[in-house]
Formats: C-alpha cells, sequence, structure tokens
C-alpha cells in the first residue's frame, strides 16, 4: 500500500500491466477465466449484500455470502495441498442447507411451471432475488468453463451449490408475488 502525505491508497499499480495474482501467487492476465468467474461470484455476493438490507432471512443471506466467499478461495488456489489443508471445502451438508430452505419455501406455497418476466410479478426485494438468480446462473456457468479449462475435479460440490442457490433464489422472488 502506498503512503502519500499521511493518506493511504489500497492501490498498488500493480495490475496496470493486466496482470494480477491468483491466492497461490501465481500471476495471470487478467482476461484469464479465473477472475472472470471470481468476479462474477463475487457480484452474486454484492446482489445479495444489497439484499440483505431489504430482506427478512438475513442470517441466511451472509450464511450464503460466507459459503460463496469459500468458493471463490476454492477457485482461486491452485496448490491442492494448501486447498485441502488450510481452506474451508464445500460440503453436501451446504448444498442440504439450501434444499431445506427450498422445500421449506414450496410448502408454504406453489410455485407454477411456467416462464416468468423477473421482476414483473414480484415486490422490489423479489425482483432483487430475480437479478440475484440471474448472476447466479452465470455464476455457475463460468465455473463450468474454470472446471473444463483447469480440469479441476474438486470443485464439483461447489457447481452443485450454485445450482441450488439459483433454484432457490428463483422460489424467494415467486414467494415475494
Amino acid at each position: 500500500m502506498k503512503k502519500i502525505d499521511n493518506f493511504k491508497f489500497i492501490s498498488t499499480a500493480k495490475g496496470d500491466k493486466g496482470n494480477s495474482k491468483n491466492y497461490s501467487n501465481e500471476e495471470l492476465s487478467k482476461s484469464d477465466i479465473l477472475f472472470d468467474t471470481l468476479g462474477t461470484i463475487d457480484e452474486l455476493s454484492s446482489i445479495l449484500g444489497l439484499l440483505f438490507h431489504y430482506a427478512e432471512n438475513k442470517d441466511e443471506i451472509k450464511t450464503i455470502q460466507k459459503t460463496l466467499q469459500h468458493i471463490n478461495s476454492l477457485i482461486a488456489t491452485t496448490d491442492e495441498t494448501i486447498r485441502k489443508s488450510k481452506l474451508v471445502q464445500i460440503r453436501i451438508e451446504d448444498i442440504v442447507y439450501l434444499e431445506q430452505k427450498e422445500q421449506a419455501l414450496l410448502k408454504d406455497g406453489k410455485i407454477e411451471p411456467i416462464f416468468v418476466l423477473p421482476g414483473s410479478d414480484t415486490t422490489l426485494i423479489g425482483a432483487y432475488y430475480d437479478l440475484a438468480r440471474s448472476v447466479a446462473r452465470r455464476s455457475e456457468r463460468s465455473v463450468v468453463r474454470f472446471i473444463e479449462k483447469n480440469k479441476r475435479t474438486d470443485l464439483d460440490f461447489c457447481l452443485k451449490y450454485l445450482n441450488r442457490l439459483s433454484d432457490l433464489l428463483f422460489i424467494y422472488a415467486r414467494s415475494l408475488a
């Protein structure tokens, strides 16, 4: 961090040439699918952060955001030893958590099996859930491309989590109509 006249700046200028480092400290082009994937998941977490201020399920949203951070850490770390020994793993319990939330919502109301225009049949918060859902699906597609490019076989639960999350966000949007 640079310091100029008692002001601190977060900018290091190291990325000015179009490169950045992953969590394993390897330098890559910012155009690498890694950064697109991490950025899309971060965008999803930011939208959930916006939802946090409107939604009643604040604890659930924070839990999901923390899990998304764990997913990003796993994706951004190439060293398998570090991934397995120091990083929080996504487990089947994380996926079951989302499935249970989904089932609880479906128990309270029926979701029609039709296509809907996002935001059109919901409240403002429902529209935000629609936005989060669409970014969750984009995150999922990006993770698939990342897995395919890097031949990562350790991210199956991350992919399943994102898939279940997009379903849950869809149900939230519909249940708030």
